[in-house]
C-alpha cells in the first residue's frame, strides 16, 4: 500500500510519519503531484495559518487536486480545518470547500486560548474512525481555532464551548486533535483509516 503525507511545511511531518512506521507502514512525506496521484492513503497535516498552507498547495499546484480527488485522505489539527468553506484566521481564505461550514477562533468563556492539551473525545456516532477506541479518551490538541459541530460531525469536545473534534464527508475524514501524539488511541484511529 502506498501512503504519502502531503509536505505542508508544518513540524508534525516526523511525528505523523514516526507513528505509522511503528504500526508497520512504509511512508513518505512528498509535495509530488504524481506520487500523491498514485498513493492508497492520504495525511494532510497543518500547523499554522490556514492561508499559509493554502498558498503552499497552491504553489505545488495540489489545491485543485485535492477539491476534487476520491482517495481516502485524513485532515489533523489545521488539515480538518481545510475541509471546511471558510477560515477567519489572519489572512482570510477560501479552504477546500468539503464542509459548507467556516473556521472560527475559539472563545475565551473561562478557558484558556489556544486550547493545549489532552481533553476528552466523545464520538457521537459508532464510526470506524474511532473503532476499538473506548468513547470519551482523551487525545492532545493544540489549536486556536475551530469548526462548528454539523452533520458530518463524527466526535466532539469541549473547550469552553463544544467544537467538532472529527469528520467525515465521502473519502474526507479529518481529526482536529493529533492522533500522532496521542499514544495508544491515537495510533489506533491512524491504523483505522489505515485499514479503510
Amino acid at each position: 500500500m502506498s501512503i504519502v503525507i502531503i509536505n505542508t511545511g508544518c513540524s508534525n511531518l516526523y511525528s505523523i510519519t514516526r507513528a505509522i512506521q511503528r504500526l508497520g507502514y512504509q511512508v513518505s512525506i512528498t509535495d509530488s503531484i504524481y506520487d500523491i496521484k498514485m498513493a492508497n492513503k492520504i495525511f494532510l497535516p497543518g500547523v499554522g495559518t490556514a492561508s499559509a498552507v493554502i498558498d503552499i498547495l497552491k504553489n505545488k499546484n495540489l489545491l485543485s487536486f485535492l477539491k476534487c480527488t476520491t482517495q481516502p485522505i485524513l485532515g489533523i489539527c489545521l488539515g480538518m480545518q481545510l475541509l471546511g468553506s471558510y477560515s477567519n484566521e489572519g489572512n482570510k481564505c477560501i479552504l477546500l470547500n468539503r464542509i459548507d461550514h467556516s473556521i472560527k477562533k475559539l472563545p475565551n468563556v473561562d478557558c484558556s486560548i489556544p486550547h493545549i492539551g489532552w481533553n476528552t473525545v466523545n464520538y457521537t456516532i459508532n464510526h470506524f474512525l474511532f473503532k476499538d477506541i473506548d468513547n470519551n479518551t482523551r487525545f492532545y490538541f493544540l489549536h486556536s481555532y475551530y469548526m462548528n459541530v454539523n452533520k458530518y460531525t463524527i466526535a466532539v469536545s469541549t473547550h469552553g464551548i463544544q467544537f467538532c473534534a472529527a469528520v467525515a464527508v465521502k473519502n474526507f475524514f479529518g481529526v482536529q486533535f493529533h492522533p500522532e501524539k496521542s499514544g495508544y488511541s491515537g495510533e489506533q484511529l491512524i491504523k483505522n483509516f489505515l485499514e479503510i
